[in-house]
């Protein structure tokens, strides 16, 4: 790699941000704005009044960017995020890679591709250079690491792995990667399927056989190699018949911590192991914790991480096996050595995400989860109650301490979408402005936190959105809006997603109601487990429990009501309907109703075996959580399926048996299928059709068209 200048040496923080220029200059090949800009001239001397806002649409749905991944440079002078958007006219979502310097005067766009993304920015341990993920250039579309100089100069590819990176991570000097890739065994398969013109046939001997998005599960597995930044060559680390994930270097470079699970019944686990290895090919890992029936999650942006001096490393640690999802996450920390691993927090009854240690090693930061929102954290690492870092200023997501103490992190407000913001001075100071233009157009309904008691007197939290066109003591058509998971929960945040929705019903008219039932998280153990083996009950009476709040108001048309959710929200959906005819309309996404059904065809057999028992041995509670289907002549409501054709979460029989069964009972129904989509949309348009029917259906139903007025003869 070229010898630069260390950025920390530099007179003026002006010049870096000009080689970052430069080197987005080289990357798109395009001119580049100058890093900073000359003064603005004088204000004319009567400004021009700001345009009206307008009401939200379809389009601008789409319109929206997702900022993720905030990393935050070694020298504390740059935040490197990803942003998507979504091209309507290419029909897919792009990702690239965004630098903003820490007093927010510069921000830099420095990839940019029309046909391939760039995600999981990375800084070297110097600080000269940024690796990302891309499958530019790569001829099986798979992503590789690329380098990219911040001194200037065109990002390279590093790795030539057909089977594609899917995570990587720095050396702390700065020479070589730890990446995790998929194994060779699977390549030479892959390389078979692509050679001949008729694929070959799919063999499956595993218990966990499915997944959304990846597909069938065959003997494909992951593991981590070393890759050499001098003489770019990779060699395998670790092997064997199981995943390894999340790889973390010590800080001393000598060994790499990762996730794994091992054992002739990996596969009927939900339960992930800590492994450390040496940091050379052909030794052997070392198991570090053995949880026995703990479950140790290591989904999502979750990472395990070694403290400052190397001795502990601090990960999430679950509950019970048993409990699956609905088991709580709290930071947790073991010996590097092995040991007894501790939990930190044993007093909190919330989630928590994100761990990461602070550059002392004195606090662990964490995301903590509670009621409608998450705040920013951290916990003593000798133990103890978390410490709010960041508390009320909106919903904080994932973030990242930096060598420098520096932190940055994801915000989301109620009056604006997820932006990259620093953290200074225990305040949030917004880094990132890339829907700022948009929201200056918008006229948004605020999101009110409502509570009210549910049939049995248990407390329910939630929200109400009023229409654009609301008018004190009218009734208004109102939505019932159900969060999926079940665990999870609505919060007090614009999000781009579900909350958008409620902006989209609103401006047409339809008041939104939202609440967290039983079964969201939020707000505890207790409350997530209430529906446990019991689905379609006490949540179903805590949504409809919204409806008569809304009502009793005064703000929802008792006779114009309807509802809708994804996945468990449409799954939900179903339950209300079959019990509840009050509502004219439904919308019910990627739902099923039929449990049976779901046992074997979705990627879900780990959970249902844990909770319901296999269906051979608990018939009866599967017939019960069936209601929506075996009864499905209790229900008369206009329902609209929708469901994606190759989704493996919630798969598309379930909506075909739901479907079916209201059209064999003559009910109005009809059902929409979105070819080649997962559970979740990646294609603009479908996302903006499903959005269309939602409006088309509840408006048929709920806003019927006036008579037309007779014609008059002589």
């Amino acid at each position: 790699m070229p010898r630069l200048p260390r950025a920390g040496s530099l007179a003026v923080t002006v010049l870096f941000a000009a080689w970052a220029a430069q080197a987005l200059a080289a990357e798109t090949r395009a001119p580049v704005a100058p890093a900073t800009s000359a003064p603005a001239p004088a204000p004319p001397a009567a400004a021009a009044p700001a345009p009206a806002r307008r009401l939200i649409t379809v389009e601008d749905v789409t319109r929206f960017r997702d900022v993720k991944d905030p990393r935050v440079s070694p020298d504390g002078r740059w935040v490197a995020y990803t942003v998507t958007t979504q091209d309507l006219k290419a029909d897919k979502r792009q990702t690239d890679v965004w630098m903003t310097s820490w007093d927010g005067a510069t921000t830099l766009q420095l990839t940019r591709r029309a046909k391939e993304s760039a995600s999981a920015p990375r800084f070297s341990p110097d600080g000269r250079h940024l690796a990302f993920l891309s499958s530019r250039g790569d001829e099986n579309e798979s992503d590789q690491v690329w380098l990219l100089p911040l001194a200037g100069g065109e990002a390279a590819k590093l790795t030539e792995l057909k089977q594609g990176v899917s995570d990587f991570a720095w050396s702390p000097d700065g020479s070589r990667f730890v990446l995790a890739v998929s194994d060779t065994d699977s390549v030479s398969t892959l390389g078979a399927a692509e050679k001949d013109k008729t694929p070959p046939p799919i063999l499956i001997d595993r218990f966990y056989f499915k997944e959304d998005v990846t597909g069938y599960v065959t003997r494909k597995r992951t593991h981590l190699f070393l890759f050499d930044l001098a003489t770019r060559k990779a060699e395998q680390l670790t092997s064997g018949e199981h995943d390894d994930l999340q790889p973390a270097w010590s800080p001393d470079g000598r060994s790499i911590a990762f996730l794994s699970k091992q054992g002739p019944d990996a596969d009927r686990t939900s339960s992930w192991e800590i492994f450390v290895v040496e940091a050379r090919a052909g030794a052997q890992p070392r198991q570090v914790t053995r949880f026995e029936g703990i479950v140790n999650n290591p989904g999502g942006e979750n990472r395990i991480a070694w403290s400052p001096d190397g001795s502990q490393i601090a990960f999430l640690q679950g509950g019970p096996p048993k409990l699956i999802y609905y088991a709580l996450t709290r930071p947790a920390v073991v010996p590097a050595a092995g040991g007894g691993a501790r939990v930190l927090t044993p007093g909190l009854d919330q989630w928590t995400a994100d761990p990461a240690w602070s550059p002392d090693g004195k606090y662990l930061y964490v995301q903590v989860e509670e009621d409608r929102s998450a705040f920013l954290a951290r916990v003593p690492a000798a133990g103890g109650a978390p410490e709010p870092v960041l508390r009320g200023a909106g919903v904080v997501g994932t973030f990242d301490v930096g060598a420098s103490g520096r932190a940055a992190l994801i915000l989301g407000t109620p009056g604006a979408p997820r932006e990259v913001y620093a953290l200074e001075g225990g305040a949030a100071r917004q880094l990132s402005h890339q829907n700022d233009s948009l929201m200056a157009a918008l006229k948004l309904s605020p999101a009110e936190k409502i509570t009210f008691k549910s049939r049995d007197g248990t407390e329910i939290h939630g929200f109400l959105v009023k229409p654009a066109d609301y008018r004190e003591g009218a009734r208004h058509p109102t939505i019932l809006r159900i969060h999926g998971g079940p665990v999870g929960q609505f919060q007090d945040e614009f999000a781009s997603g579900e909350e958008c929705t409620w902006q989209l019903l609103a401006a047409n008219g339809y008041a939104v109601v939202a609440a967290n039932p039983r079964g969201s998280s939020g707000r505890g153990q207790k409350f997530s487990t209430a529906i446990y083996a019991d689905w379609g009950n006490k949540d179903a009476q805590d949504v409809l429990a919204a409806v008569d709040y809304a009502v009793a108001l005064g703000v929802a048309d008792p006779d114009r009501l309807g509802l809708g959710g994804w996945s468990y929200g449409g799954m939900l959906t179903n339950y209300v309907i079959a019990q509840d005819r009050r509502f004219k309309a439904a919308v019910s996404g990627a739902s099923i109703s039929n449990i049976l059904a779901g046992y074997g065809t979705d990627m879900y057999v780990r959970e249902y075996e844990s909770e319901l028992g296999p269906p051979w041995t608990a018939a009866d509670k599967y017939l019960r959580v069936s209601s929506p289907f075996l009864h499905a002549d209790r229900i008369v409501t206009p329902t609209l399926f929708m469901c994606g054709q190759q989704d493996f979460n919630v798969p598309l029989l379930n909506t075909e048996q739901m479907y079916q069964a209201l059209k064999s009972l003559g009910r109005e129904t009809q059902m929409v299928i979105y070819p080649g989509q997962n559970h979740g949309f990646r294609r603009p348009s479908y996302i903006q059709d499903r959005l269309r029917r939602w409006l088309d259906w509840y408006g048929r139903f709920l806003k019927p068209k006036p008579a037309a007025a007779p014609t008059g003869g002589r």
